[in-house]
């Protein structure tokens, strides 16, 4: 061959496959859209069906040669067992479904890859424990089993920026995995492989999903007639994840914590015999409304033994440092119901004891550290007998003494061992001086069958007087039951209460004076009762539940003070308390009794502070005080203050207190005096509704005993420059000997009733009385009205003796002046013209009759 020809040769080649190559990209665009493919939609389907071992639905199907050959399918459908629900495990909009070459040289159809975007699959459990998955498992492993020419293999399933959806049989869980990237392949015949990625995310609460982490697993399971059955091998990590939205997205609702946490786990074995191992760290732990100087971090690792058919879990050891301590759980959870655990502590620091009781209690302990150490060890064998041992420490609450019992032999129970606090000092926050416990053993104790096994202790606390303070605990795995007895300064108890994050410590704010003895007790759960929707969603709501309901912290008992007072802004001076007792229960703060001196005033008070309420809820107390006899004039002056200058009363008032304004406290309740008096009058058996907020009295009713006869009063009272008051009301059978009196009169004759309204304002009798107006109308009948002996002649003769008198008057100008006045004997009816000055004392003066008007019936 000549030099020429060889040169040619590979340029001949070359062009064959340029040709060759234009040829292949004309037919791969020209031709797909020439062939009609959806008269093969059933075969894919079958195909699928075949492949998935469930019922696959597809809208339409589109050719693809490139990157490989397959299908473009919309709208694909895979049917779920009926045994597991009615809805789809898998939908897509959009699938590609890549088929294998070889299987069209035998002329069938089988699909090598099926890749999905955006899709949602549904993952359902039954109650019995079975997965929708087995099925799929079983299906695929039963195909593998067959002649060789009639293997099935299963398609490699991919799904990108899809949904993953758990349910409870037919019922949808708010709980699921979005931006989830699932892939799942057979390696080789019978050999699985699983990758999964996605975001936890919760449909029924709103979470933040940057802040839930990310869950990534991989795994690897090998052909078995069941799926509980299959080898597996699966590692899983959940990273990035903020306790607070964490804690929304598990139970509903963010208690307040903080930190980051990451977990992590392997298993092998099988799901009905596997070996776990899991490691949980977390970082940065704290409330959420402080930041302690060394925040609670722990890196817990456990192994244990998971039996899926058994429900056992056997040879669990978890080992977990925490600050310079550690922790250390061991035991066996067999399927009889009787486990077996020890708790072993190795020098606790008691700052992280405090730090972990304030991630579940915010207000416990604000403000406070900690020094000390908890060391022991508790075992929980559910299958030891009972043994004999001492009951605890007795507190006779009647008597106020602490005894030891008499040993006694008691079934203890399956705890035994005991822990200890050494050298506890906690300081800060709001202890003015620290509090110092050289040693709490904390010891296993018969419980009651609400309580189980519980772990008990006592400890002496100073509390500022001659004797200790006896704090008992009782701490179960659900909730705790703490007493205190004794006497201490109220100070000092006001302190605790506060330490101890008890909203009722504000009832002792304002308390100083002599020690008070407290006899309490606080119980509650560890944790807030759970969401009322997610203890719904996962079946665990008790039928005998109240939906709504929670089960929050219970302080009863008493706190007695004898010889103290009381100061409040609202009020002048301080409230001096002879004696008092404060009731607390359920939530309700009652004073009762509490005898009390304010300045001059004495009385008999009860007051009621109703369960619930907090900054977010406006509650207003009840008030109801008795006086056995009262001065308004010293009331008033002791309640509102005098503004006004120059005066006794004003320079009393500026001695009590250097402040001239006032604002009245909030409360409703009753006011009932046996004897008030009035000016130159004096009310019996005196009763009064009313309703106080900082500006106005709100007078809902008042009923009293008024000069032989009742008083029936409503109103209201103003807090401003000056106390302005506005009243109405009634008087009924009035004794007109009483009455007349008044006026230095005589009268006689049936009762007298009359209606009126007036206005008025001040702090002394002057200002009251020149800016009073307002209205009255009486009746009188069958009666007489005579002069003052000087005067005989003082009242008109038309009032010596009448059937009957009624008229209207008007009050102003520091008088009352008749306006209508008519008196009738028989059948004369004469007009009778008079006024009453507001003077000490008061002053009638009748006007000359006119004329008479005479008239007949």
């Amino acid at each position: 061959m000549t030099e020429e020809a060889q040169v040619r040769q590979p340029r001949r080649s070359k062009l064959w496959i340029a040709a060759l190559a234009l040829t292949i990209l004309v037919a791969i665009i020209v031709i797909p859209p020439l062939i009609s493919i959806s008269r093969y939609k059933t075969s894919i389907a079958r195909a699928m069906s075949a492949s998935l071992g469930r019922p696959v639905h597809l809208s339409g199907v589109e050719l693809r040669l490139l990157p490989r050959p397959g299908f473009v399918i919309t709208d694909l459908i895979v049917e779920e067992d009926p045994a597991y629900g009615a809805e789809p495990v898998l939908h897509a909009n959009e699938v590609a479904a890549a088929i294998r070459l070889f299987s069209l040289w035998r002329g069938k159809l089988e699909i090598s890859r099926i890749s999905v975007d955006e899709a949602s699959l549904n993952l359902v459990r039954t109650a019995d424990g079975r997965w929708n998955l087995d099925t799929l498992f079983r299906s695929a492993a039963k195909s593998q089993r067959g002649e060789t020419e009639k293997k099935i293999p299963l398609p490699y399933l991919e799904a990108t920026n899809s949904r993953i959806n758990i349910k409870r049989g037919y019922e949808k869980l708010p709980y699921s995995l979005v931006d989830a990237d699932l892939s799942f392949w057979e390696e080789n015949p019978g050999d699985w492989r699983i990758r999964l990625k996605g975001q936890p995310a919760r449909t029924d609460v709103e979470i933040q999903l940057a802040d839930t982490g990310i869950v990534q697993l991989e795994g690897r399971m090998q052909r078995a007639p069941e799926l509980r059955l299959m080898p597996v091998h699966i590692e899983m990590e959940w990273r990035q994840a903020q306790l607070g939205q964490l804690s929304r997205l598990l139970i509903g609702s963010d208690p307040g914590w903080r930190g980051d946490l990451t977990a992590e786990m392997k298993l092998d074995g099988t799901a009905d015999s596997a070996q776990v191992t899991t490691r949980l760290r977390a970082t940065g732990v704290h409330r959420a409304e402080f930041a302690p100087a060394v925040p609670l971090d722990f890196d817990a690792n456990c192994l244990f033994a998971y039996h899926y058919s058994a429900q056992t879990i056997d040879h669990l050891k978890c080992d977990s440092p925490l600050g310079d301590g550690r922790l250390r759980i061991e035991g066996n959870m067999p399927s009889n119901g009787q486990p077996q655990f020890s708790l072993e502590l190795q020098r606790i620091p008691a700052q992280a004891v405090l730090d972990a009781l304030r991630t579940v209690r915010s207000e416990f302990g604000a403000g406070i550290e900690a020094d000390g150490s908890l060391s022991g060890k508790l075992t929980y064998d559910a299958t030891a007998p009972p043994q004999a041992v001492a009951n605890p420490v007795r507190i006779d609450r009647r008597n106020r003494k602490v005894s030891n019992a008499k040993p006694a032999p008691l079934p203890p129970g399956p705890l035994t061992g005991a822990v200890t606090l050494d050298g506890l000092k906690l300081r800060g926050g709001s202890l003015s001086q620290p509090i110092q416990i050289q040693k709490i053993v904390l010891e296993p104790s018969a419980g009651t069958d609400a309580q189980g096994e519980v772990l008990a202790g006592t400890a002496n606390l100073p509390a500022g007087a001659p004797a200790p303070l006896v704090i008992s605990a009782r701490l179960t795995l659900n909730g705790y039951l703490v007493t205190a007895h004794g006497i201490g300064s109220p100070s000092r108890i006001r302190q605790f209460a506060h330490a101890a994050g008890l909203k009722e410590a504000g009832a002792l704010d304002a308390i100083a004076g002599e020690p008070v003895a407290i006899d309490l007790s606080i119980e509650g759960p560890w944790l807030p009762a759970p969401n009322e929707a997610l203890a719904q969603s996962v079946g665990e709501l008790p039928s005998n539940d109240v939906p709504g309901q929670t089960t929050p912290d219970r302080l009863t008992g008493t706190v007695t003070l004898h010889n103290a007072n009381w100061k409040t802004d609202t009020l002048p001076i301080a409230v001096q308390i002879s004696q008092a007792t404060l009731h607390l229960s359920g939530g309700a703060i009652d004073w009762d009794p509490v005898a009390f001196a304010y300045g001059p005033l004495k009385g008999i008070a009860r007051v009621q502070v109703p369960p619930g309420c907090g900054e977010a809820e406006h509650c207003i107390p009840a008030v109801n005080v008795e006086f056995p006899t009262l001065d308004a004039a010293e009331l008033q002056s002791t309640l509102l203050g005098s503004e006004k200058s120059g005066t006794l009363l004003s320079t009393v008032i500026a001695r009590l207190s250097p402040s001239t304004a006032h604002n009245w406290p909030e409360f409703q309740g009753t006011l009932k005096v046996g004897s008030l008096v009035l000016g130159p009058v004096t009310l019996q058996s005196f009763a009064a509704d009313i309703k106080v907020n900082p500006a106005q009295a709100d007078i809902n009713a008042i009923d009293a005993g008024l000069l032989g006869g009742q008083l029936h009063m409503t109103g209201k009272i103003e807090n401003g420059d000056k106390p302005s008051y506005a009243l109405e009301g009634t008087v009924e059978s009035l004794d007109p000997a009483e009455l007349c009196d008044l006026f230095g009169l005589k009268c006689s004759g049936a009762g007298v009733d009359g209606s009126g309204s007036i206005e008025l304002a001040g702090y002394d009798a002057k200002d009251l009385a020149d800016s009073a107006t307002g209205t009255i109308h009486f009746v009188w009948k069958n009666g007489n009205v005579s002069g003052h002996p000087a005067s005989p002649d003082f009242a008109p003769p038309i009032l010596a003796r009448f059937d009957k008198w009624s008229a209207d008057a008007e009050i102003a100008g520091g008088a009352v002046t008749l306006t209508a006045s008519q008196v009738q004997q028989g059948r004369h009816k004469t007009s009778v013209s008079a006024s009453v000055s507001f003077t000490d004392p008061p002053r009638v003066n009748f006007l000359p009759v006119k004329a008479a008007a005479l008239s007949k019936k």
